[in-house]
């Protein structure tokens, strides 16, 4: 639920089912174009990845943070649906030409669940054994993201972060990618981890 400390994000959806071409061309309009054009105007013009944060409000879209990077874990449910290659697009970005590229994207949903560890954000241990990712990781459709997570010389995997891995599912349709995502979770034996049970559920 939206209920406790504010973390990082904790679990992303793609397409994002609110956001339809209208809302889109608002958030273009009155939050990209005219940062980008203020940059511009600077001296200082931007090409890059540019994440922007924001909140759904009964006022309009709300700017939380921008940041000069993809999004996490929302990286993790655009980029696996992503067709064209992406070294191309990151070219084209640099050298200025991206709107001359036409994106290709996968016609599927995507899901990603953060299993963080029990205290995140606050106070947590490190060091606690994970389990059952070749499981997890078997299921079609799905992908394992490691973010906070080490090997050791035994091959045992161990948490040494607060989000420590973000589980993707891809489907047909939302419920099907949510699905996945749900059921590889369900695959990992790590006691010390825990995760939301309500992304993507509507």
């Amino acid at each position: 639920n939206d209920q406790g400390p504010n973390t990082g994000g904790m679990g992303a959806i793609s397409p994002a089912p609110r956001l339809d071409e209208a809302l889109q061309q608002q958030v273009m309009d009155q939050i990209v174009q005219p940062l980008a054009s203020g940059l511009a105007a600077q001296g200082t013009p931007y090409r890059g990845i540019l994440y922007v944060g924001l909140m759904l409000t009964a006022t309009g879209p709300q700017v939380i943070e921008f940041n000069c990077r993809f999004g996490d874990p929302e990286a993790q449910v655009i980029l696996p649906r992503l067709r064209s290659d992406i070294v191309t697009a990151m070219l084209a970005t640099v050298e200025g030409t991206l709107a001359n590229l036409s994106l290709r994207w996968a016609n599927t949903h995507a899901v990603t669940v953060v299993m963080a560890t029990r205290g995140y954000p606050e106070q947590y241990g490190k060091g606690s054994a994970i389990s059952g990712l070749a499981e997890a990781e078997r299921a079609e459709g799905t992908i394992l993201f490691h973010a906070g997570t080490k090997i050791g010389h035994d091959g045992q995997v161990t948490a040494h972060g607060g989000r420590v891995l973000a589980v993707t599912g891809l489907g047909d349709n939302p419920a099907s990618a949510r699905a996945t995502a749900y059921e590889a979770v369900d695959c990992i034996d790590w006691p010390e981890g825990f995760f939301r049970t309500d992304i993507a559920a509507g």
